[in-house]
């Protein structure tokens, strides 16, 4: 105790307090999780919550965050305000009794919430035993009330002109604390004010508030309380941060709910609707309650469980469920996500079951049998329940514990999912078949994943290998070091055989354009061949399957000819690496190579050889033939334009194209394969109306001159 707290601080009066708080102290990883930046954050969250409490009672509509320039956080809300009455047990009053007792708070059972984010009573007093200095001002009954606690200890600071600071003296009440009023508001003007400053006996240096979380939690608050107004107010100025040269406020409100959170998540397009999936249910539930001589006893009580679920499939394999108890986030789950993925499953196996005939599935074959993996890809899906002291594990409250909600969850959900999947609606009826074909068509791709996984593996020299008979593989086991050039075009092959190196170097032609998988299903994308096959000399696998340490090849090189053509199969290739092996392209590893456009010869004078020149655009060739000129050296005139690569000799391609020691390597990079993707959704995508827009608005820029044909 006195490594925290001075002799002085330390009254017999606050002796139980301190002992409860100063466990706080000495365990914090016990409350908050860890005492670095996550911590920290969690603290915040611990205020935040009980504002956010407030609202979902229906008392409060605004909530501000403010980051002082001195390192404390002020967390505001316009709800009832914390009572300022005497606690007939305490003899305190409440605001004391919130802030230095463990335990204590109006989620007890006692009525105030019916669904709240805290239920252990321990926020607010936590923060407080972990803060250096916290200060309380309470709008209530027409008056301002404040009360000010140093590590947890109530008392009062000398604070200067400058204001509040952790620097001023502090004294402690000792016969009686004081709830002292401060100001005088209108009667109908209630809320709170709450400002902490983290201790740093506690809190390491390092231990930041982060921006990102803290508008990130912000947001899905505000789209888990539709209505709800959450400021936050950047006053601190740091360098680099949008508050850098002055206050930065940003504002969160949205008024759909579930399904716009939903929308905001998902980042594919869209398969169906936003579905909207609402029930409740009630459980009994045996819990301890005190009787009226202070006695714990068993009684059974009864809860009732608000489920909502939004959700919606795209046409990605990537998949976002966010769970949710009243508005606290469970990124590990509980009970409440496992009563959902069970009921998904269930009802879409019974749909697919149902229409085996039209999907072409047999219900006898085991191995045909859809798995959760298969319903989940592409599905973006948010889940809140909302009831009255959920039991969690661990004051983190990462993990539902509570086990009837499952029950509930599962009944809700596959009541609502089935009457969507089986609407007679012609709109829900082909967004149902869609969903369908898209699961089954997972199921396909998993299965011949699997497949491909098991004979794609490089084979020693004892073994017979299973890959493509044209890959021209490469001697070297060395992944770093090896590269896989896809070519287009037999003609190429042949050149580029004599171009490469043997050593390291290996090459898969393919045959002029494959399929566009921007709006190919999964299974036709497998039964491409070219596709297919790119997918398994690669050998890691593709979508959700792949597996970037088991890529056969450290640089995967895209080389295609320089023209129209060649553009469009490198943008399909490409394509085809951002939806089905994006960890390449994410890692760097995928390249364009850069082939020349032109080819100068150079004559030589006297008995010299004439020299090659290479440029890259026209404008290179331009000013090379201008510094030609300058130098008075003569050149052909019949300057080459190379349309194909299988125009140049082995030398020449050896040169320019694939000898580490001179060629150009563009690496592709998530954006530019995003921006591909874009723009083939746009120009080749299953959508008509926005491809006519395109043309439309840009006919009158055409130029028949610049068209490279």
């Amino acid at each position: 105790m006195t490594s925290t707290l001075s002799e002085q601080s330390y009254t017999a009066r606050h002796l139980s307090v301190l002992e409860g708080l100063e466990a706080v102290r000495k365990r914090p990883g016990m409350y908050i999780g860890t005492t670095d930046s996550r911590g920290l954050m969690h603290c915040v969250w611990e205020i935040v919550d009980n504002a956010v409490d407030e609202a979902l009672g229906g008392y409060c509509t605004h909530i501000e965050v403010i980051l002082h320039t001195d390192g404390s956080v002020e967390v505001r809300d316009d709800g009832r305000g914390i009572p300022v009455d005497i606690e007939p047990k305490t003899g305190l009053t409440g605001v004391e009794v919130v802030f230095t007792k463990l335990h204590a708070g109006g989620k007890f059972g006692g009525g105030s919430y019916a669904a709240s984010g805290g239920l252990h009573g321990v926020g607010a007093s936590v923060v407080n035993a972990l803060s250096e200095r916290l200060d309380v001002e309470v709008d209530r009954s027409g008056r301002t009330h404040r009360m000010t606690f140093h590590r947890g200890e109530p008392g009062t600071f000398a604070d200067g002109p400058t204001g509040p600071s952790t620097g001023s003296a502090f004294t402690p009440f000792v016969d009686h604390s004081e709830l002292a009023t401060v100001g005088k508001v209108p009667r109908k003007v209630t809320g709170s004010r709450i400002r902490f400053w983290p201790d740093r006996q506690v809190f390491p240096a390092t231990a930041v508030f982060s921006d990102e979380e803290l508008h990130g939690r912000l947001r899905q608050t505000s789209f888990l309380v539709p209505g709800l107004r959450l400021t936050v107010r950047d006053e601190r100025r740091l360098p680099g941060t949008p508050g850098a040269d002055g206050p930065w406020v940003e504002e969160f409100v949205h008024d759909g709910g579930a399904v716009d959170f939903v929308d905001f998540l998902a980042t594919d397009p869209a398969l169906t609707d936003t579905w909207r999936l609402t029930g409740s249910g009630s459980f009994t539930e045996t819990v301890p309650m005190l009787d009226d001589r202070g006695h714990l006893v068993s009684t059974e009580v009864e809860r009732d469980c608000e489920v909502e679920v939004a959700l919606r499939w795209g046409t990605g394999y990537e998949t976002e469920v966010r769970s949710f108890v009243n508005i606290i986030a469970t990124p590990k789950g509980g009970t409440h996500l496992t009563g959902f993925e069970q009921a998904l499953v269930k009802t879409v196996r019974k749909q697919v079951e149902n229409n085996a005939r039209r999907l072409k599935v047999s219900t006898k074959d085991s191995s045909e049998r859809i798995e959760k993996d298969d319903i989940m890809a592409g599905l973006t899906a948010v889940l809140t329940v909302r009831l009255a002291e959920p039991q969690f594990e661990g004051q983190t409250k990462e993990v539902l514990g509570t086990g009837p909600v499952r029950q509930v969850v599962a009944k809700v959900v596959e009541g609502e999912l089935t009457a969507l999947l089986t609407s007679g609606k012609r709109d829900l009826k082909n967004q149902s078949a869609t969903v369908l074909d898209k699961v089954v068509a997972e199921m396909r791709a998993r299965l011949s994943a699997r497949k491909q996984k098991e004979i794609s593996r490089r084979k020693n020299a004892l073994e017979t290998s299973a890959l493509p008979a044209k890959l021209a593989d490469c001697r070297s086991d060395d992944v770093d070091r090896s590269e896989l050039f896809i070519v287009e075009g037999d003609s190429a092959l042949g050149t580029a055989k004599l171009a490469r190196s043997s050593d390291f170097q290996a090459l898969l032609p393919i045959r002029g354009k494959i399929l566009n998988v921007q709006k190919a299903s999964i299974s036709d994308m497998l039964r491409n061949a070219e596709c297919a096959a790119i997918i398994q000399v690669i050998g890691a696998g593709s979508g959700r399957t792949f597996e970037l340490d088991q890529a056969r090849y450290g640089k995967v090189v895209l080389m295609t000819d320089a023209d129209v053509d060649g553009a469009h199969i490198r943008t399909l290739l490409l394509t085809l690496f951002f939806r089905y092996m994006r960890p390449m392209v994410d890692a760097g590893r995928v390249f364009a190579a850069v082939p020349p456009l032109h080819r100068v010869e150079v004559i030589g004078a006297g008995s010299k050889k004439n020299e090659y020149l290479y440029t890259y655009s026209e404008a290179e060739l331009a000013q090379t033939l201008k510094r030609l000129d300058r130098a008075g050296k003569r050149y052909k005139d019949d300057i080459q334009r190379y349309k194909g690569l299988g125009e140049m000799d082995a030398d020449q391609l050896a040169e320019t194209t694939m000898d580490p020691r001179h060629r150009t390597l563009r690496r592709v990079t998530a954006r530019d394969a995003a921006a591909a993707e874009r723009v083939f959704e746009l120009l080749m995508g299953s959508e008509v109306a926005p491809r006519r827009d395109f043309i439309v608005a840009g006919a009158d820029q055409l130029d028949r001159a610049v068209i490279d044909a």
